[in-house]
């Protein structure tokens, strides 16, 4: 009977021990987005400061064109303006954010790499980045700057806020419906 009962613990343990892990927020995160590449889609404004309308009455279209086990690089083109990419990146057990902005040379805009890492632990459908030193540094108006980026079914969201202040913005892209893949961003 003891031969049994250990027999069969074994067995237990060793299927246990076959069992793939739980994937933690930042894995969902990615591997969502991972899903998404090589796809384009189109967007709305949601919200934006007031005033400022350089989105209004523009085709939105975000693009997941690299994804690599490390890197996803994701352009958002704003009608015929191709200077923006949003650029998230594995580091350690957690995500970065960084906006790379490029002139249509390709040459890379003054403003540009801002960003931060993201709160942790996070939600395998959200995460926040609030302003990193650099940011802060290249931009002291952005000291308090969270970028949010949201992948659930159906929709991405990129969204801004600057804490303190009525500073907001935010793009929904409606995953439903792909788009014809826009052409490349400025310097890529």
């Amino acid at each position: 009977m003891m031969r049994v009962g250990a027999g069969l613990l074994l067995l237990v343990l060793a299927c246990r021990s076959a069992e793939q892990p739980v994937a933690g927020p930042v894995q969902t995160f990615w591997a969502d987005l991972e899903r998404l590449c090589g796809k384009a889609y189109g967007g709305r404004l949601v919200e934006a400061p007031p005033g400022d309308s350089t989105f209004a009455g523009q085709a939105l279209v975000m693009q997941v064109r690299t994804c690599s086990p490390d890197e996803i690089r994701i352009p958002f083109h704003v009608g015929e303006d191709r200077s923006r990419t949003w650029v998230l990146t594995r580091v350690g057990e957690g995500v970065r954010l960084k906006h790379d902005h490029r002139h249509q040379d390709g040459s890379e805009d003054a403003v540009t790499q801002y960003g931060g890492d993201a709160r942790l632990p996070g939600q395998p459908t959200q995460f926040d980045f609030p302003a990193d030193s650099a940011t802060i540094a290249m931009i002291p108006a952005a000291a308090t700057n969270v970028w949010t980026v949201i992948v659930e079914p159906g929709r991405f969201v990129y969204a801004l806020v600057r804490e303190g202040t009525d500073r907001r913005f935010r793009i929904e892209f409606d995953l439903t419906r792909e788009v014809e893949a826009p052409p490349a961003p400025w310097g890529h």
